[in-house]
């Protein structure tokens, strides 16, 4: 409780309460308690330009619990290096999930806000066989991710690379590009990456126009893409079925899945390098 209440005091300068922040925004469309009267009042207006917004979230939420629980189970995978991991939730966290699955499993978190590091640093502790680890940087500094990464994950065995609702805060699409192709590049090969993304595909001017409400409100910017840009990020990787889909479409069972929700997701397998792939 004293190392809580110390991480605390290091970061208050540097959390804004008045101002909506993407990560408590999305923990209250989650149902948590981790936000701010800001970050409520900005998700509510985004919700009343666009009320599927928020099963948009809970979609991708079981969408991370179930591919974490794929890549542990039927892939294999003990390393998981989570970027853009925002507030932990209260249950079915990336390392438990996978250490559910695999105790031994190895988890790296990264983020770049301080009240998510606080939260996750006290809550996010992993098992004793395993290892749970938290890195500090902007999802664009991928030479830092990588170097604090080797710390705790062998990046010459296979990682699970999650990617989700991220990319769609580097606004440049050559910058995001660029940022997926770097962290690709330090994956051992059998490595996956794993992208979830919104996208106007479903829901046209109202996911740009909620999108906006945010930012108006001091919310950090923020784009959707086409599903076709969000499959641009797996080139180079073997896109495994069903390919870039809805969340709520992505292996769910019972079959036939619901309605499909606007953050769309994908998963890609890095070749083998000596098959010249």
């Amino acid at each position: 409780m004293l190392l809580w209440q110390a991480d605390e005091l290091t970061v208050t300068t540097k959390i804004n309460p008045t101002a909506p922040n993407s990560a408590r925004v999305w923990d209250y469309w989650l149902g948590g308690k981790d936000n701010y009267p800001a970050d409520r009042d900005a998700g509510d207006k985004a919700a009343e330009i666009l009320p599927g917004i928020i099963q948009a979230a809970r979609h991708d939420r079981a969408f991370l619990g179930r591919v974490v629980r794929y890549l542990a189970e039927d892939v294999g995978i003990r390393q998981f290096l989570d970027v853009g991991a925002g507030m932990p939730a209260a249950v079915d966290n990336t390392h438990e999930v996978a250490q559910r699955v695999a105790p031994d499993a190895r988890v790296v978190y990264v983020d770049h806000d301080a009240l998510v590091l606080v939260h996750a640093r006290a809550l996010l502790t992993g098992t004793l066989e395993g290892a749970c680890d938290h890195i500090d940087a902007d999802t664009r500094d991928v030479e830092t991710i990588v170097c604090e990464a080797a710390r705790t994950l062998d990046l010459a065995q296979p990682v699970a690379l999650l990617l989700l609702d991220i990319l769609n805060y580097v606004v440049d699409d050559t910058e995001a590009q660029a940022t997926v192709e770097g962290l690709v590049a330090a994956l051992a090969p059998g490595s996956h990456v794993v992208i979830a993304h919104p996208t106007a595909e479903l829901d046209g001017e109202r996911v740009h126009q909620a999108l906006q409400v945010v930012m108006d409100m001091g919310g950090a910017p923020v784009t959707a893409h086409s599903p076709q840009q969000i499959a641009g990020f797996f080139d180079g990787l073997e896109l495994l079925d069903p390919g870039v889909v809805s969340c709520s479409h992505w292996r769910t069972e019972p079959w036939p899945p619901g309605k499909p929700v606007l953050q769309y997701c994908g998963v890609g397998r890095v070749p083998d390098r000596e098959a010249g792939r």
